[in-house]
């Protein structure tokens, strides 16, 4: 697919990870409906860059952790934008915790933010997608989903979740001309409530020697937006960490 005159709804794109993956879309022609959580401000700007670029942008708030709300993103979007031939489900939560210290609520907000939504968006958008017409839908995960360790524990085990979703929904879709991929994330960025010093640390772990940025995420983004029979695939963009 060539994003050109396309749009693409992308979920936690005011900041971030997906505000680099909605500018980099934006400069390949695509318009861009930005979701956020609170970052109003961010989301404003976001706007304001992708516009600069010669496309158009909405932006909207949405709780990824109600269920009511998330029903409301694609009809929202569609209203505003009025088609969508794109979803990136980029937005999660990363609680702190590990099995033991991990409780039902927090789990239950992880699996709702980081599996139930990207699954009920994926849905809808699939459903409203015109007979005929092509999509994509790109799921980030990360590379703990492929080695699950005993921290962000119900992070970790939604993210599991998602790598199986974005396979299942694979097989769905394919004959209905939807590709449905994911990029599993290695150290791109920082988490906010962090030590830097400590993603720092992390290049030592890495057989490149070094950590990664957004840009890297925005060149596996572009390849499975144009690749059109790839599908079910996850892409590590890790340096290699998965495989030591």
């Amino acid at each position: 697919m060539n994003p050109k005159h396309k749009t693409a709804l992308i979920t936690g794109s005011a900041k971030r990870v997906g505000k680099t993956l909605a500018l980099a879309l934006a400069e390949d022609g695509c318009n861009i409906v930005v979701h956020y959580g609170r970052s109003a401000a961010a989301a404003r700007e976001t706007v304001r860059e992708i516009e600069a670029r010669g496309v158009s942008a909405w932006a909207f708030a949405a709780d990824l952790s109600d269920e009511a709300a998330v029903a409301g993103i694609v009809p929202r979007a569609l209203k505003l934008a009025g088609r969508l031939d794109i979803l990136i489900n980029s937005a999660s939560i990363f609680p702190p915790e590990d099995f033991l210290s991990a409780d039902p609520k927090t789990w239950d907000t992880a699996m709702m933010v980081n599996l139930k939504t990207p699954f009920l968006l994926s849905q809808a958008f699939a459903r409203a997608l015109p007979d005929g017409t092509p999509g994509k839908i790109i799921n980030l995960l990360d590379v703990v989903a492929m080695r699950p360790q005993n921290h962000h524990f119900s992070y970790t085990i939604s993210k599991t979740g998602l790598a199986g979703l974005t396979q299942a929904m694979a097989v769905a879709l394919a004959a209905r001309n939807v590709q449905v991929n994911g990029i599993a994330l290695g150290a791109i960025l920082p988490n906010v409530n962090d030590d830097p010093a400590l993603f720092t640390r992390l290049a030592e772990k890495i057989p490149a020697r070094r950590t990664g940025s957004p840009a890297d995420v925005v060149q596996a983004m572009r390849y499975l937006l144009a690749a059109d029979f790839v599908t079910g695939e996850i892409i590590r963009v890790d340096g290699g960490r998965h495989l030591v």
